[in-house]
């Protein structure tokens, strides 16, 4: 007898919506598009056309960001709404569309075989309503296949149901009830004892809609059977759960009893350890209080040490100032003249850095390899000849001060030029460290500077020069110019085949 011919048509979707809650949910529990959203507004009794036009989009939609296991529920609820008005062509055009968009995703081939499922699934539910059942029975087959691939226990369940339906639609009712008994016996022993009484009762209700006198007497049969059983298991897991809270109760008092004692213990000890400790402190107290007055006097001296050094940066640019308007009188043009005013403004200079140093200085973003390209432009007129001055920088944004940076590669570069022999090399090479850490290297393979000086020469006045062959003010600016930067520039020892220098710089 063929159940399904004439059961009310909301039994049955009120079995199919009770499957699904019970079974597996073929799509994950992800943010839904506005598309997907905006079709399930819409009543299908209202405006199926509407609802199924949107659904359609929401799928290509979906394969067209690679979100295909959304886009193939879907694909799956448009399919419905087309065989609900008989449109079975373009239902089943739809499922293929929707296969093939599976295969060429990039999903698992648990995914893949997962929402393979969903469509084959539907398949099924159309056959069965065009009465196919050897149709129906291929996809069955398949269902069964893909369930294996997917190694998920939500879909075998699923897969019982489902296979329960088409028994009963083509009137097999022992086939269906062997498989409710299989699904009642699987949920009873994960003690999903609710979720069975609801499928034994759906069954029954079903078999009185369809006037099924035997289907309604063996579902009712099997159900008294499970349900016995079903209090058996229960009264047995309240026993062993009222067991195990004796057991754990017993272990606690014995626990409580064994930790008196140590608490006992304990507690003279604490009482010991808190003489000592009282003790301690009142030697530690004199111990602080030295400490405290060492560090007050160790304070005290270091601000006189700055103070000390801020009186003589000032005194040195009160000096430079003083005698800059006398300087400026005299011919530039004179070597000697145009070297002490340029002393005069570099101590100025120096004066002023180290005055700022705690200011915060701003930022400008800039595409470092143009950057580095235009320094490369204004130092090519100081190379001598068939010299090499290559750039090895990436194209990307930093966020630097420019002028601080632009003045201290300009002077390296410069010096570079300057010391590096015809046919020689110069690099300017930049490496991203960290997110917040960059680094810009000058190097050349001109005569290199000696290791016992890479500290003394970023330190200002250490030796008399002739002003007019450099006053060695240079590098203590730049190196002033870096820490201001909270940066770093020093001497690279590892690098023996010239000179290079590197400049750390912290964003």
């Amino acid at each position: 007898m063929h159940i399904l011919t004439t059961m009310n048509k909301k039994v049955f979707f009120l079995f199919l919506n009770l499957m699904f809650c019970c079974g597996y949910v073929g799509a994950q529990q992800v943010e839904k598009s506005d598309l997907q959203k905006r079709a399930e507004a819409v009543d299908p009794k209202q405006n199926i056309a509407n609802a199924r036009s949107l659904y359609i989009h929401a799928f290509n939609d979906y394969y067209n960001k690679g979100q295909i296991a959304q886009g193939v529920e879907c694909a799956v609820k448009a399919t419905a709404l087309y065989y609900k008005e008989n449109f079975y062509k373009e239902a089943f055009d739809l499922l293929r569309r929707a296969d093939e968009a599976i295969n060429s995703g990039k999903q698992s081939a648990s995914a893949k075989a997962a929402s393979h499922y969903l469509v084959t699934k539907e398949r099924v539910q159309m056959y069965m309503k065009l009465r196919k059942s050897e149709s129906a029975k291929d996809q069955l087959a398949i269902l069964e296949n893909l369930a294996a691939q997917t190694s998920d226990e939500s879909v075998k369940n699923d897969l019982l149901y489902t296979k329960a339906i088409y028994y009963y639609t083509f009137g097999q009712n022992a086939q269906g009830n062997a498989v409710f008994k299989e699904m009642a016996n699987k949920l009873t022993a994960q003690k999903e004892y609710g979720k069975v009484d609801e499928v034994y009762q759906t069954l029954i209700a079903n078999g009185r809609k369809s006037n099924n006198a035997n289907m309604v007497a063996q579902s009712y049969s099997n159900y008294i059977a499970w349900k016995d059983s079903a209090n058996a298991l229960k009264h047995a897991d309240e026993i062993n759960a009222l067991k195990q809270q004796i057991a754990d109760n017993e272990a606690a008092i014995s626990e409580k009893d064994s930790s008196l004692t140590l608490r006992s213990a304990i507690i003279i000890g604490l009482c010991v350890l808190a003489g000592a400790l009282a003790a301690a402190l009142v030697v530690g107290g004199v111990v602080l209080m030295r400490f405290i007055l060492l560090t007050r006097k160790q304070k005290k001296t270091i601000k006189m040490a700055q103070d000390s050094d801020a009186l003589k940066a000032k005194f040195i640019s009160n000096i430079s100032a003083q005698l800059e308007p006398t300087l400026q009188k005299l011919d530039g043009r004179i070597p000697e003249v145009k070297a002490l005013l340029d002393f005069s403004n570099r101590i100025q200079t120096l004066s002023e850095l180290q005055n700022n140093a705690d200011t915060e200085l701003e930022l400008e973003e800039v595409q470092i390899q143009q950057f580095c390209e235009n320094l490369k432009e204004e130092v090519r007129d100081r190379l001598k000849s068939n010299v090499t001055l290559t750039v090895n920088a990436p194209k990307m944004n930093v966020n630097i001060n420019k002028e601080y940076v632009s003045h201290i590669l300009m002077h390296l570069l410069t010096n570079a030029a300057e010391y590096t022999p015809a046919g020689g090399n110069i690099w300017l090479d930049f490496k991203k460290r960290s997110p917040h850490k960059y680094q810009f290297m000058v190097s050349d393979t001109g005569c290199g500077i000696p290791e016992e000086k890479h500290d003394d020469v970023f330190k200002p006045f250490l030796e008399i020069r002739d002003l007019t062959t450099g006053d060695g003010l240079g590098l203590p600016i730049c190196k002033q110019m870096a820490q201001n930067m909270n940066g770093d520039l020093a001497i690279d020892p590892q690098f023996t085949k010239g000179a290079r220098f590197v400049l750390d710089l912290n964003v």
